[in-house]
C-alpha cells in the first residue's frame, strides 16, 4: 500500500505512519518540519495554512490519506479536492465530540451530530471536526472513512493526561484519588487506534466508526494503580468521593485528567456503544499495558513530556492537592 500520512509525526499521527511502515508499506509523510518523522518514509514539507502550501503534494498518487487534522475545516477541504482522482481512500480521524452533548445512550455512529462546514474557518473544537468529515465526504464520498475516537492515551502523547498521572505516581505520598474507583473508563491505546486504522484502510471500509475501548474496559482504580506500579513508587491512593472533589474547587477531567463524576459527561465520555468497530476488528490491550509503554517513552525523553500549544495544560496543582487531602 502506498500511504500519504497528513501530519505523522506526532502521537496519532506518528503512530500510524510507524504501524503503516511495520506492514511495509511506503509512507509519505506531509508535515511543517517541526519534528522529524519516523525513519523510513518519502518526507515533504508544507503548510497546510498558508497560502501555496500545499504545493508538495500536487503530484504523486496514493492508495489512501490519513488526515489528522483538527483544525478549520477548510484545511481539510482543500487538502481533500487537491488530491481528488490520485488518492483511492480518504481516512479522517475525527472525534466523538462531533455528537450532540448529551449522546443519547446507546445509538453509537446513529446519534445526532452537531453543525459544521467544509468551508469553516476557526469554529470550536466539535464544529471543527464536523466540517472536517464534511469536507472528507463531499470529494470522496463512500471512499471517505471517519474514525470518531474516544479519549486517546499511550505512548507520544501531547496532551498530558496519561504522562501527567505517570508523573505524579512517580512523587510518591499521599495522591487524591477520585472516586468511585470502580467506575468504568472508555479509551483507545493510540497504537489499537492506529492498527485498526490501517486494516479498515486496507479492506476498503467507509463512513463512521466509533473508535474507543467498549465500556468498562478498565476502571479508574486499575488505571491508577497501573501508574503506581510501573513508576515503582510507594504511592497511596486516598480515594475520595466525587462530591468532596468537585465542592473543593477542581475541574473534573482538567485538574484530575481522565476522571468525570458520575453523570451525563460520564456517561457520554465512558458509556459509548462501540459495537460497530468491535465487529469490524478493533481489539483493545490491556491497560497495564498501555500505562507500561506510555512510562516507558516518557523516560527515554527526559520525564517531560511534549505538549500540543493549542490544548490547556493539564494537572492538578500541589498545593490544592495537599489542601484538599489536608482537610479530610
Amino acid at each position: 500500500m502506498r500511504l500519504l500520512m497528513l501530519g505523522g509525526t506526532e502521537f496519532v499521527g506518528r503512530a500510524i505512519t510507524e504501524g503503516a511502515l511495520a506492514r511495509g508499506w511506503d509512507v509519505t509523510v506531509f508535515h511543517r518540519g517541526r519534528h522529524e518523522p519516523p525513519q523510513g518514509v518519502v518526507s515533504l514539507h508544507g503548510d497546510r495554512t498558508a497560502e501555496g502550501g500545499l504545493k508538495a503534494l500536487e503530484d504523486g498518487e496514493w492508495d489512501a490519506v490519513v488526515d489528522t487534522w483538527s483544525g478549520a475545516p477548510f484545511v481539510v477541504r482543500n487538502a481533500a479536492r487537491l488530491l481528488d482522482g490520485r488518492v483511492t481512500r480518504y481516512a479522517y480521524i475525527s472525534s466523538r465530540s462531533v455528537y450532540r452533548y448529551p449522546e443519547p445512550s446507546g445509538r453509537g455512529e446513529e446519534a445526532e451530530v452537531v453543525d459544521g462546514s467544509p468551508d469553516d474557518g476557526d469554529v470550536d473544537y466539535a464544529a471543527a471536526k464536523r466540517g472536517g468529515e464534511l469536507a472528507a465526504l463531499d470529494v470522496y464520498g463512500d471512499n471517505a472513512l471517519l474514525v470518531r475516537a474516544g479519549l486517546i492515551l499511550g505512548p507520544y502523547e501531547n496532551i498530558g493526561r496519561l504522562p501527567w498521572w505517570l508523573t505524579r505516581m512517580a512523587r510518591g505520598g499521599d495522591v487524591l484519588a477520585p472516586g468511585p474507583r470502580d467506575a468504568g473508563l472508555q479509551y483507545i491505546d493510540v497504537r489499537d487506534l492506529a492498527t485498526w486504522t490501517l486494516d479498515a484502510v486496507e479492506h476498503g471500509l467507509g463512513g463512521p466508526y466509533d473508535l474507543v475501548s467498549p465500556p468498562d474496559h478498565t476502571t479508574m482504580e486499575e488505571l491508577l494503580q497501573a501508574c503506581a506500579d510501573v513508576t515503582g513508587s510507594r504511592a497511596n491512593l486516598v480515594w475520595t468521593a466525587p462530591e468532596a472533589i468537585l465542592e473543593a474547587g477542581i475541574e473534573p477531567w482538567t485538574d484530575l485528567p481522565v476522571w468525570l463524576p458520575p453523570g451525563e459527561a460520564y456517561d457520554t465520555l465512558h458509556r459509548g456503544n462501540v459495537a460497530k468497530a468491535l465487529s469490524a476488528g478493533l481489539r483493545c490491550r490491556p491497560v497495564q499495558e498501555t500505562v507500561a509503554d506510555t512510562w516507558a517513552w516518557l523516560r527515554s525523553i527526559g520525564g517531560t513530556a511534549p505538549q500540543r500549544p493549542d490544548r490547556p495544560v493539564v494537572g492538578l496543582p500541589p498545593e490544592k492537592e495537599h489542601e484538599v487531602l489536608g482537610s479530610r
